[in-house]
């Protein structure tokens, strides 16, 4: 199977067994998605959905956020992961946001790595949702998961950014984002991947070199 042939065939599965994938994360606004995803960084998106009601009620904009103390906002995401650098990331983002962008959340890439607590990660996830960019965000799942279906051995997430965004076309790079990540969450998980649940088992190179030398596992 070639590499344009393995492309097609996960994203024909996806289409037919997720046609409506998206983020899991509760938002209304894009100004909310973006502090949902901040904290979302090794944090699950389940515990960020507890934590948020109270934060966009508290603090519905970034000028609201940007005018927030330390001890305002700590107590309401101190149960979320590294909560100190994600509340000073949280308020000088909201600050930024206020004085360089007019209140507005950037649709550029580049621009949005501006912002305090935004990476390259985070910034494809509101990029490809927000503005239905053609970039595709690559976390942990999606960097499994890309590997193991054989559609990048990249050594880094940008690695293999590159080769899902060479390899998959443009209007379906914002679902292959949820896709991945999707998969990876529920099925193609990092320990006892669902191999027997699998769409892509019977060509998935993870799969087959794993019943290769455990040939009795199922």
């Amino acid at each position: 199977m070639t590499r344009k042939e393995r492309y097609a065939r996960v994203i024909d599965l996806f289409r037919k067994n997720m046609p409506s994938a998206q983020t899991e994360l509760n938002y209304s606004t894009p100004f909310q998605l973006l502090v949902a995803v901040i904290l979302s960084a090794q944090c699950t998106d389940r515990r960020v959905n507890i934590t948020t009601p109270p934060i966009f009620e508290r603090f519905p904009d970034p000028e609201s956020l940007s005018k927030a103390s330390f001890d305002e906002l700590f107590p309401l995401i101190k149960s979320i992961s590294y909560p100190n650098s994600k509340t000073k990331h949280l308020i000088s983002m909201a600050g930024e946001l206020v004085a360089r962008f007019g209140g507005q959340i950037p649709s550029e890439v580049d621009d949005l790595m501006t912002l305090p607590g935004v990476g390259r990660k985070t910034a494809n996830v509101i990029a490809s949702i927000i503005y239905e960019k053609a970039v595709i965000a690559v976390d942990t799942h999606v960097f499994r998961v890309s590997h193991r279906l054989g559609l990048s051995a990249g050594k880094t997430p940008e690695a293999v950014e590159k080769d899902l965004e060479k390899n998959i076309p443009e209007q379906d790079r914002a679902t292959s984002h949820h896709w991945l990540i999707l998969h990876g969450r529920y099925t193609c998980t990092a320990r006892a991947p669902k191999c027997n649940e699998c769409w892509f088992s019977d060509f998935c190179p993870f799969h087959i070199r794993n019943a290769a030398t455990f040939p009795g596992d199922k």
